[in-house]
C-alpha cells in the first residue's frame, strides 16, 4: 500500500503513554446510537495535520508536544467517553465503558523538514507508518483505546499531528469539535466554547423498526472482490479551481450548477470504474456520505452532538453505461444519491441496522463511497502554531475516498481526493483522469473491457 520510508527520514518515538482525563470523570456505561455501531463503521480512520513553525506570541518558546499532551487531558474531562473502552452487549450492541483509562499518545522526533515530505504537490500517505505508529494491540474495536495520537517534531520547527480514531465514536465533525476543545484548552480556557452532547438515543431505531426506503448501499455482494489487499496503492489527486471550472463548463447547461463534490465524485467514480475493468453488465454503485446536522434535515440534533450523524445513500449503474456515457450521466446519478437523503432515510437506515442484527455492511466489489469533509473545519484546527498546511485523511480507506480542501506547493487553492487502487488499476485511473482533464468532452468511446 505504501512506499518504504527513506532511511534519511528517520523518526524516533518515545514509549506510548496513556493520557487520562485531567480530573475525575463519571464512571458509567453509555450506549452508542444505532447509526454509530453499525458494522460499516467498525474500523479505525486516520487523520493527519501538517504545521509550519509559526507559533503565536503566546506559544513562542513552547513545545507543541507538551502543550498538546496537557491539553488532551483537559479536553478529556469534557469528552470522557473517548477515554473509555468499547464493549459489546445483546444483539451486538456497542457501548462505552467510561472507565477513564485514557487515549494513547506518542511523542516523536524526526530528522527531516516539512517540505522534504512533499511528493509533487501533495504530502504523501507513504510515511504514515512512521508518523502514526500502530501500537501493538491498539487497533481493535473492543477493549482498545478509542483514540491514538502521535505528535512528531520536525527539524524545521514545524510538527505533524497524526491520529487514528475508532469511527464508531465520532464522525469528522465530531472529531473536529474535540480537537477544537484541545485547541481551546491550550489557550488557557477553562471550558469548551461548544459543550459536547452525547444523546445518542436521538439516532436509534424506532420501536418497532420499519424499513421504509430502498438502501442500495447495503445490498449483498454478488461478485468476488475486485482488489488484492496486498497490492493496494494510495495516491492523492489535486484539482485546482481552474481545472474544476473547466470540467464544469463541459457539462450540459442544466448541470453546470452542480457542486464541486458532485463533480469530483462523478469524475472519480467514472475513471475508477474504467480503471478496474468491470464486465459491461456488472452493477457498480457510488455512495455519498451526507451529514444530517442542521435545519435542512429536521433531525433536531443539538449543537455539540459529536456522534456519527450521517448516512451514505447509493445509486447504481451498469459499468458499460457509466463508462460509455459522458460525465454528465455520472453527475446526474450522484445528484440522485444526494436527493435521497431526508430524515426518513436515516431513520430507515437505523431500523435496517437493528433488524439485521447490526451485521449488514456495504459491499466491496463495484462499490465506491465518497465523503465530503470540506465544511467540517479540519483546516481550522490551530493549536497555537497557525492553521495546518494540510489537514485531512492521509489517503483513501480501502474503497472510501474523501473530498478535502487544500493547496498545492505553489499556494494555489483547490481540492484533494485520495484514491486507493491496485498498482495497475491506479496507472489506468491516472491515464483516464489525465485524458478527461486535458481533452474537451466528446462521446466516450472507451469500453469497460479495454
Amino acid at each position: 500500500m505504501s512506499l518504504k520510508f527513506p532511511k534519511v527520514f528517520s523518526v524516533t518515538r518515545q514509549a506510548p503513554e496513556l493520557i487520562a482525563p485531567a480530573r475525575p470523570t463519571p464512571r458509567e456505561v453509555k450506549q452508542l446510537s444505532d447509526i454509530d455501531d453499525q458494522e460499516s463503521l467498525r474500523f479505525q480512520v486516520p487523520v493527519i495535520f501538517f504545521y509550519k513553525n509559526n507559533p503565536s506570541p503566546s506559544m513562542k518558546g513552547k513545545d507543541p508536544v507538551g502543550v498538546i499532551r496537557e491539553s488532551i487531558g483537559k479536553a478529556l474531562v469534557f469528552y470522557y467517553p473517548l477515554a473509555g473502552r468499547l464493549k459489546k452487549g445483546d444483539n451486538r450492541k456497542l457501548m462505552v465503558d467510561c472507565n477513564g483509562e485514557g487515549v494513547l499518545f506518542i511523542e516523536a522526533d524526526a530528522k527531516f523538514a516539512l517540505e522534504q515530505l512533499r511528493e509533487g504537490d501533495q504530502f504523501p500517505s507513504s510515511y504514515l507508518d512512521q508518523l502514526l505508529h500502530n501500537v501493538p494491540g491498539s487497533d481493535g474495536i473492543l477493549g482498545c483505546p478509542l483514540l491514538l495520537i502521535q505528535v512528531t517534531r520536525l527539524i524545521c520547527g514545524g510538527f505533524i499531528l497524526a491520529l487514528r480514531l475508532n469511527h464508531t465514536m465520532c464522525d469528522a465533525q465530531g472529531l473536529v469539535q474535540f480537537l477544537k476543545t484541545i485547541e481551546e484548552m491550550g489557550r488557557g480556557e477553562d471550558s469548551p466554547s461548544i459543550f459536547p452532547v452525547w444523546q445518542r438515543e436521538l439516532l436509534n431505531a424506532r420501536n418497532p423498526p420499519q424499513v421504509t426506503c430502498i438502501h442500495h448501499e447495503y445490498e449483498e455482494q454478488k461478485y468476488h472482490p475486485d482488489t488484492n489487499e496486498n497490492d493496494m496503492h494510495n495516491k492523492l489527486f489535486f484539482f485546482a479551481f481552474r481545472e474544476i471550472r473547466a470540467l464544469r463548463n463541459q457539462l450540459p447547461l442544466h448541470l453546470r450548477n452542480c457542486s464541486t463534490f458532485e463533480l469530483l465524485t462523478a469524475l472519480a467514480w467514472k475513471c475508477r470504474t474504467i480503471a478496474l475493468k468491470y464486465e459491461p453488465e456488472e452493477i457498480v454503485r457510488v455512495s455519498c456520505a451526507l451529514n444530517v446536522r442542521g435545519k435542512r434535515y429536521n433531525m433536531q440534533l443539538p449543537s455539540g452532538y459529536y456522534g456519527n450523524a450521517f448516512a451514505f445513500p447509493a445509486v447504481r449503474s451498469n459499468a458499460e453505461d457509466l463508462c460509455r456515457n459522458r460525465l454528465g450521466y455520472a453527475v446526474e446519478l450522484v445528484q440522485k444519491a444526494k436527493a435521497k437523503m431526508k430524515e426518513e432515510y436515516i431513520r430507515s437506515v437505523a431500523d435496517l441496522i437493528v433488524i439485521s442484527g447490526r451485521k449488514i455492511k456495504y459491499p466491496v466489489r463495484g462499490n465506491f463511497i465518497v465523503s465530503n469533509v470540506t465544511q467540517v473545519g479540519l483546516g481550522e484546527v490551530d493549536f497555537g502554531w497557525g492553521k495546518p498546511i494540510y489537514a485531512g485523511t492521509p489517503g483513501a480507506v480501502s474503497l472510501i475516498s474523501f473530498v478535502m480542501k487544500n493547496q498545492n506547493k505553489n499556494g494555489e487553492p483547490g481540492y484533494v481526493m485520495p484514491m486507493c487502487l491496485p498498482m495497475l488499476a491506479m496507472k489506468r485511473f491516472e491515464e483516464e483522469l489525465k485524458r478527461v482533464m486535458q481533452q474537451e468532452f466528446e462521446q466516450t468511446r472507451i469500453f469497460c473491457k479495454l
